[in-house]
Order: C-alpha cells, then sequence, then structure tokens
C-alpha cells in the first residue's frame, strides 16, 4: 500500500483546494491516521496567520497536527535557499518534517503550491524535485476555466508536465481537469486518454461551479476590515457579484439581481430603505448584503429602521469611498474555508459526482482496509446512501437544522428530500438562513393533493378502535402522521423526525399502521456509538421498558443484523449484573433465557450471556472472568436488559468518552423510521437520514 501521495496543480487558480478535499474525503474514510502535508506555503495566501488550505483541512478534519507540524518553508524562504545554493538544506527540512508525519501516520497528503506567485517556473519544478525526493506518486490538477483555453491548450499543458514528472521517474497516479465548461468534459476526457493512453489510466474532469467561486459575507468582511453593522450570524452568506448604487431608486432595482451585493453610501437612505423594502417583496430580487461607505456614521433614523427589523442580510460599514470599496471588493481571493460549510459540501459532492472514488482509492490505497474506525463509519453512510439514492421525507421542515441538514444532503446527492410544513414559512427560513435548497420538495399536509387520500386510509386502518372520518383527518393534518402516511403509501422511502418532537410522538404513528415485520413481535431501537478507536452497537435504550426474555432475544437478534448492515462484525453481549454462572436473581435467570433463544434462532451468531460490560470489553477482565468465551473482551453488539439501564448507560459513554451517539435506529419495522433526539445536531440529522437511505436500500433488497 502506497504511504503518500502528492498533488500538484499545473498553473494558478486550478482548484487544488477542492481536489484535495476530495482526496482527503476518500483517505480518511478507509485509514485510521491521515496526515495532511504542504512542503511550501505562500504566505501571501495566509488567513489568520495560518495557510489557507491547510487551516481548511486541518479543522474540516480535526487533524491533532499544528499548523507549524503541516508546512516545511515559504515560498520566499524557499527561493531565498535555492538563491543561496543551499538546494540540499531546502531538501532537508522538507524530508524531516515529512517523516515526522510519516513516522506517526497510515499516509501522509502532500499538496504542491499554489502558483499564485510572479515565478510560477520556479514553483513548477520545485514541486517535480519535492515528489520526487518524496519517492510519492502524483495527481496532477490542471485547469480548463479561461475563456482561451481550447482542449488542445490542456492537453498540451497535461503532456509537457507528464514529461517533466516521467523524466525524474515519478509515476502520475491521475490527472483531473478542473473548472471545466460541461459542454466540454467529454470531449477533454476523450482527448487527454487518446494522447496519454498507456500513461495514465484515471482521467477526470469537474465542471465548473459558479457557486464555489462566490465570496461570503464572511471574507468581504474581513477583507475590508468591515463593521458588522447587522447580521453576524448570516455572514455565510454567498454573494453573486456586486452593484454600486449611483443612479436613482427606479432605475437602480431593475439592475438588482439575486444574492447581489449592493454598495451605497451611508447616506442614500433612500437606495438603503428601497433595498430592504424590496428584500422584503416575493416579487423582487433577494440580495446577498450590503456594504455601506463612507466616513459618516449610521444616523439614529438609520439605526432605528435596522434595530426594529429581524431577518435581515448581513450590512458591513467601511469608511473607504465607493469606488475604493469596490475595487477591493474586486481584488478579494476566494477560498474554501472551514466555516463554510456549503462550499465544502457542495465541493465535495462535485467531486464525488465527477470522481470514481473507488477506482482512484485503489489506485491509491489498494484494496486492504483496516478496521473500522468512527471517521470511516461516519463517511462511509453517505457513500452508501448515494449508492442506490432513496427519498426520505422530514416532517420538520420548519426548524433550522433540518434545514441546514438536508442542504448537506443534497449538497452531497445523498438522498432526495421532502419537507414537511407551511411552504410560506419554509421559504422564508431558506432565503433568511442562506440556503440553496433547489432540489427539495415542500409539502403542506394540509393543502396537500394527497390529504384526503391519506385521512380515507388511517380512517379505514383505524375506524375498528373507534376513529371516525373527521378523526382521521385531524390526525393526519400532523406532520408526524403525514409523514408516516407517505411512507407506508410508498410515496417516501423512510422518515426521520424528533428534532422538535418527542420520541412517542415520532414512533406513535408506525405503531398504529406501519406495523412490525413478519417475523418481527415488537419494535426496537440501537445506538451506533463511534469511540475513538472503534463503532459499537447498544441496544434496546430508546422504546421497551422492560422486555421479556422472548423479547430480548428478538431485540439481540435484530441489533446483530443491523450492526452487521452497518459494517460491524457483529460479538453480541447479553449484559447482567453477573458472568456466566456467578450470579443468581430474577434478572440474571431473565437474561440465560433470551441468550439460549437468540442461540436456537441464530445458531452462528457469536453471542454469549449473561455477562457483565466489563468482561465484555476488557480482555484482561476477560481472561479472568470468563477465559473460555469467543466473545468475551471482543464484544460489538451491546444488549442491556431494561431501558433504565440502556438509556442511562448510553448517555454516559456519550458524555463522558465523549462518543457520537447516532440514533436511536428503529428496528423490526416494515419501513424505516427514525426518531432524533430533540438536542440532536445538524450532523445528527445528516447521519440518521443516511442510516435510514441505507435500511430501505435492505428492506428493498439492493444492498
Amino acid at each position: 500500500m502506497a504511504k503518500n501521495l502528492f498533488i500538484t496543480a499545473l498553473e494558478a487558480k486550478s482548484g487544488i483546494s477542492l481536489s484535495a478535499l476530495g482526496i482527503m474525503e476518500l483517505l480518511v474514510r478507509n485509514l485510521e491516521r491521515v496526515a495532511f502535508f504542504r512542503p511550501i506555503i505562500n504566505s501571501q495566501r495566509f488567513h489568520n496567520g495560518k495557510d489557507e488550505i491547510i487551516h481548511l483541512i486541518q479543522a474540516h478534519y480535526n487533524l491533532a497536527l499544528d499548523h507549524e507540524q503541516m508546512y516545511a518553508f515559504t515560498l520566499d524562504e524557499a527561493k531565498a535557499l535555492v538563491t543561496e545554493k543551499k538546494h540540499d538544506k531546502l531538501l532537508e527540512g522538507i524530508l524531516d518534517k515529512y517523516k515526522k508525519l510519516e513516522n506517526d501516520h497510515d499516509f501522509v497528503l502532500c499538496l504542491g503550491t499554489d502558483f499564485e506567485s510572479d515565478s510560477p517556473a520556479f514553483e513548477f519544478e520545485l514541486n517535480v524535485d519535492i515528489a520526487n525526493n518524496l519517492s510519492s506518486p502524483v495527481l496532477m490538477i490542471a485547469n480548463a476555466h479561461e475563456e482561451q483555453d481550447t482542449t488542445d491548450r490542456v492537453v498540451k499543458s497535461c503532456q509537457f508536465a507528464m514529461e517533466s514528472f516521467e523524466e525524474k521517474g515519478i509515476r502520475i497516479l491521475s490527472v483531473i481537469v478542473n473548472r471545466c465548461p460541461a459542454s466540454r468534459q467529454e470531449e477533454l476526457q476523450r482527448s487527454l486518454r487518446e494522447k496519454m493512453a498507456g500513461k495514465v489510466d484515471l482521467i477526470y474532469t469537474i465542471p465548473y461551479e459558479e457557486s464555489l467561486n462566490r465570496l461570503t459575507m464572511a471574507e468581504i468582511a474581513q477583507a475590508l476590515n468591515a463593521k458588522v453593522v447587522y447580521g453576524n450570524s448570516q455572514l455565510n452568506r454567498p454573494v453573486s457579484r456586486f452593484v454600486i448604487a449611483a443612479m436613482n431608486l427606479r432605475s437602480f432595482l431593475n439592475r438588482v439581481g439575486n444574492d447581489n451585493l449592493v454598495i451605497t453610501p451611508i447616506d442614500r437612505l433612500d437606495i438603503i430603505l428601497g433595498i430592504l423594502a424590496a428584500y422584503r417583496s416575493r416579487n423582487m430580487a433577494r440580495i446577498g448584503g450590503i456594504v455601506l461607505t463612507g466616513y459618516f456614521k449610521p444616523d439614529k433614523l438609520l439605526r432605528n429602521l435596522l434595530e426594529g427589523m429581524h431577518d435581515l442580510v448581513p450590512i458591513l460599514k467601511v469608511e473607504e469611498d465607493t469606488f475604493t470599496t469596490a475595487t477591493r471588493i474586486k481584488e478579494i481571493h476566494t477560498c474554501i474555508r472551514p466555516e463554510a460549510i456549503r462550499k465544502i459540501a457542495a465541493a465535495l459532492g462535485l467531486f464525488e459526482s465527477n470522481v470514481n472514488s473507488t477506482e482512484l482509492r485503489s489506485k491509491i490505497v489498494g484494496y486492504s482496509m483496516i478496521s473500522t474506525s468512527p471517521k470511516m463509519f461516519e463517511f462511509g453512510l453517505i457513500k452508501r446512501a448515494r449508492q442506490f439514492k432513496q427519498t426520505i421525507v422530514l416532517p420538520e421542515g420548519e426548524e433550522d437544522r433540518i434545514l441546514f441538514a438536508a442542504e448537506i444532503l443534497l449538497h452531497r446527492d445523498a438522498v432526495n428530500i421532502i419537507l414537511l410544513g407551511r411552504k410560506t414559512v419554509i421559504d422564508e427560513k431558506i432565503t433568511s438562513l442562506g440556503l440553496e435548497l433547489g432540489g427539495v420538495k415542500i409539502i403542506e399536509p394540509t393543502g396537500s393533493n394527497l390529504f384526503d387520500d391519506y385521512a380515507d386510509t388511517y380512517y379505514a386502518l383505524r375506524k375498528h378502535k373507534g376513529i371516525t372520518p373527521d378523526n382521521a383527518r385531524d390526525v393526519m393534518s400532523a406532520v408526524n402522521y403525514f409523514g408516516t402516511m407517505m411512507v407506508y403509501k410508498g410515496h417516501a422511502d423512510g422518515m426521520v423526525s424528533g428534532a422538535v418532537h418527542s420520541t412517542l410522538n415520532t414512533v406513535r404513528p408506525s405503531l398504529e399502521f406501519v406495523k412490525t415485520k413478519p417475523g418481527s413481535t415488537i419494535m426496537s431501537s440501537i445506538f451506533l456509538m463511534c469511540l475513538e478507536d472503534r463503532v459499537l452497537a447498544y441496544g434496546d435504550c430508546a422504546v421497551n421498558p422492560r422486555p421479556t426474555a422472548e423479547q430480548l432475544a428478538e431485540i439481540a437478534v435484530e441489533s446483530s443484523l443491523n450492526a452487521e448492515l452497518f459494517g460491524i462484525k457483529p460479538m453480541v453481549a447479553m449484559l447482567s449484573y453477573s458472568s456466566g454462572t456467578s450470579g443468581i436473581g430474577e434478572e440474571v435467570e431473565k437474561v440465560k433465557k433470551a441468550t439460549a433463544i437468540a442461540r436456537r434462532q441464530a445458531p452462528d451468531l457469536p453471542i454469549e450471556g449473561p455477562i457483565q460490560y466489563d468482561a465484555a470489553v476488557d480482555m484482561t477482565v476477560a481472561r479472568t472472568k470468563m477465559p473460555h468465551s469467543k466473545v468475551a473482551g471482543r464484544a460489538t453488539v451491546f444488549i442491556f436488559p431494561d431501558l433504565n439501564t440502556g438509556n442511562n448507560t448510553y448517555k454516559a459513554v456519550q458524555r463522558s468518552a465523549k462518543a457520537m451517539a447516532i440514533g436511536p435506529i428503529m428496528q423490526g419495522l416494515n419501513k424505516p423510521v427514525n426518531d432524533l433526539s430533540r438536542g440532536c445536531t445538524v450532523a445528527d440529522i445528516v447521519n440518521t437520514v443516511a442510516i435510514t437511505a441505507i435500511q430501505a436500500q435492505h428492506q428493498k433488497g439492493l444492498i
């Protein structure tokens, strides 16, 4: 297996940050300890004293490395050493930093210079030399965005670069052409494959995505050293272009488009009032932000106006005049920053949609895989969900966290999303939060053409319980009932709720008419516990207060099947306050009986019980308490004897070990419906939706 990869651009603005993100994403899915290294950085491209791309990768992937560990020299330092004929010292410094990372990691992803200096030829030769001395295979990044770029120009650039690397005996692993016009993707790929046949097998083109090059209001505020007058929480909003208000309001409003940045002197109160009024109108363009120019301070009238409104766009204030401000904005260098979650999601989605990550991964790290780590597990969920894309309904469409998660899932192309709620409220939220949810479907239950059919179906299913037609209509107006009926009817493949609603309100509709699947007598749940070095399954920690021995056996078998579905090799521990035959009591006897039943139901399943938690997870304890057990010390699936024990244990582990708890994941139902904690994060929602999609794939026999 290779230990490193060197990514090099062939010219400026080639999109190396997008490629670095994409490659890093596939690496952390398959390798536990991945380091990131830039031998040479350009201090002109620092952000808060750090290299922009190092800061992005370090923050997004939580790398436990200091900034100084992840580079060797600045470009100015490298030039000085070469000028002083100290080339050996330059290479020794790079190799020293690299070796320290290699010794502590499974893989080191190296990134070349960004060609933003006045010496591109020097940078190119430097990258070739460094890759050669690191004995690293190379991934070349070309740029096809410039208008004058022809297919022939791009191909010749790649051929020239390849010849330079080949002269040093460096293997070119793959070529990626970034920022390619969509109309020329096939032509470029065909031409490159013809010219590089027998030399490079993996050639990809990634289309130009304008949204990745948009500035955010945060970038503008920082570059201008501007004061944020309004909208601190919305500074990640992107802007498409800027327009200067230098004419009367009537003429100016006709020139403003969606996501435009408006630059206007602070004393043009007519323009400011008109822009804000237009922003409130459904018939006018929705701007991305405002920059107020001039040395005047906001007067009392303007302050009162802004303080009395809410859900406005970000408004910045600078001291410079309008022309100077516009010039400075035009010169701002765009980049992907760790806080720009939407840009990162869009970049990864673009990379994964155009690059065959499976074949590229096999070239980079081979097919040998290490045991599942939490990071691998989490990143693998999205990839598996995308494989056979499912439609998931989210009843809590008016909740901010749900909307943020929906955007990430759509950017990653993981699922199709249906949001339930009041359309006007959801649309307003999407706008005020600055989200891009173009592919989402919004349904208002009582206004839907499905409503009457759903109410009639519910009445037919529940009339034996005394439900009347009017009762059925009232019940079906609730978003969780409507969403569950969508799943029941096959209009959605799964449902995720619980960010706002209680577990009871989320799962009750499923118990009423989705029902348990054949062979299951109860609905139960598991949590997937992502610890520092492994992923475990805990069941049942959310649904059944005091399961019988028969139910406990069913939970054990069902939990092991779901654990295996998500890549966890099931080794089942039936937990109790005693191990083996050491204890007696009603609860111990229940676990003994449950273990016997489970063994009869699944004779090939490794299962041990009763067993204490320490004996289940710690090999040293296991050797003392249960030396002959195949499960003790190795357990991956833990079955708790009751809800009190299970719920408290998962929360104790979650908080004390700082583990990520994904779930509860419902099991035993005919169709997938999953619950969220009301304290869930956006990441929790994304993971749970992906899991629900995978469950739907499994139930359909797709995986």
